[in-house]
């Protein structure tokens, strides 16, 4: 760290000390804001999140709460609305004064709710892997930029020892995520050789149910001869229909292996997981990963929603490393100013359950570790393939031209999440 941004930290923090003494003095809790949809199509995916916010807070009132102050949790249902994800941050904002906010899966969630957090200058953790292209001040990105998933995972798939996939198969739901995520990864594959007509791509309405065609389709495209992979970024309860359909059409690992972006030990725990065995998941985390750090993260869990059969996944991960970095930064600064805990956020250091240590960027993004595993018969990954060491998210990708000349930097004297030069 440089002395310049050692002294900036400490400039801001004790300005916002001193302004956020007077603020915590007059609340009578800190509020944390929680905007997952409990219902819609992708409650399958983010009930467990509220579940997991609310644990962390239980678990940090239990130990005092923060700042002296009692920890709030304020839920709200935006139900898998994607304006309505715009409505309830205003009104967490405005109406419930909440210090934070931990919420959204989808991107299409993520930018409904931007325009609102910058204006009313709120504080966003978002916990889920995203297409990148984004670097907000008011959002710090606790998920898998396409670096640290997709890039990784379509390396694996090409090569080797991941089956040395000559055709790669796009399927994704129809909204931002995928789509940016794909027009990256068809830049990626052409660079590595693989031409248009290699690639087949496929987008499909949330909720999708009738899979029996373009599962056909992807039959029907990978008889050419070519060793072919599936690479999906299919989102919420339409994976259930898609799994079951691989399933119906006798599709195994080992033929057409599928890796998935936005499928974990939630998503499975819905389906019979036995035909799936082999196909892959690229994820920063895996529930099956043996280290003391993560066994007493899942102990707590259980004890918490009061069930042991609970699965834990990524996500829950990335909402645990937030979480704490807020904590540490809260207490950093002494207050939950939002411009001051913002500060106090960039190096900010929490043990990731797979081992090491996440780092909060300067770009908003952590440094985390990569793994790929293959699903089991109960509904767990082995993990077959994991990163040495930590990877920082990239804000922008190498991949996309315009893109590729972009930096994000929010310390002095850049300023700015899409720059080519400092901004002051």
């Amino acid at each position: 760290m440089s002395m310049r941004f050692k002294h900036l930290l400490g400039a801001g923090a004790i300005a916002a000390s001193l302004l956020g003494a007077g603020l915590a003095q007059a609340a009578e809790t800190i509020k944390v804001g929680v905007l997952h949809s409990l219902s819609g199509t992708m409650a399958i995916s983010e009930t467990t999140l509220k579940d997991t916010v609310l644990m962390m807070v239980d678990d940090l009132n239990k130990k005092g709460g923060l700042l002296g102050k009692k920890v709030e949790a304020v839920v709200v249902d935006p139900a898998s609305n994607w304006p309505l994800f715009a409505e309830k941050t205003r009104e967490l904002i405005e109406k419930e004064k909440v210090d934070v906010i931990f919420g959204c899966w989808t991107s299409v969630s993520r930018k409904s709710v931007l325009p609102v957090i910058e204006e009313l200058n709120g504080l966003l953790f978002y916990p889920v892997q995203y297409e990148g292209e984004e670097s907000s001040r008011n959002v710090f990105y606790t998920g898998a930029a396409p670096n640290q998933q997709a890039i990784p995972a379509v390396d694996y798939l090409l090569s080797e020892e991941g089956g040395a996939a000559k055709r790669i198969v796009l399927l994704g739901t129809d909204y931002v995520y995928p789509r940016t995520t794909n027009k990256i990864l068809r830049a990626y594959l052409n660079s590595k050789g693989i031409s248009d007509a290699d690639i087949m791509e496929n987008y499909t309405p949330f909720g999708h149910s009738d899979w029996q065609t373009i599962v056909g389709d992807v039959k029907k495209f990978a008889s050419a001869g070519k060793k072919t992979a599936v690479v999906s970024t299919i989102n919420g309860d339409a994976n259930v229909p898609f799994y079951k359909e691989l399933a119906n059409q006798g599709i195994k690992a080992e033929e057409i292996p599928v890796v998935a972006f936005s499928v974990g030990e939630e998503e499975l725990s819905g389906i019979d997981a036995k035909p799936l065995v082999g196909h892959l998941a690229a994820w920063n985390y895996f529930m099956s990963v043996n280290n003391d750090t993560n066994a007493a993260f899942i102990k707590k869990w259980h004890a918490f929603i009061k069930d042991s059969k609970r699965v834990t996944n990524d996500p829950m991960e990335a909402t645990y490393i937030g979480f704490n970095m807020w904590v540490q930064a809260v207490e950093q600064a002494g207050t939950a100013n939002v411009d001051a805990v913002r500060q106090a956020m960039y190096g900010q250091k929490v043990p990731n359950l797979t081992g090491g240590m996440a780092v909060m960027n300067s770009n908003h993004h952590l440094s985390k570790p990569v793994l790929i595993g293959e699903i089991q018969p109960d509904g767990q990954f082995e993990t077959v393939w994991k990163t040495e060491g930590t990877v920082v998210g990239d804000a922008w990708s190498d991949f996309i031209p315009q893109s590729a000349k972009l930096t994000a930097d929010w310390t002095y004297p850049w300023v700015c999440g899409n720059c080519e030069k400092p901004k002051y």
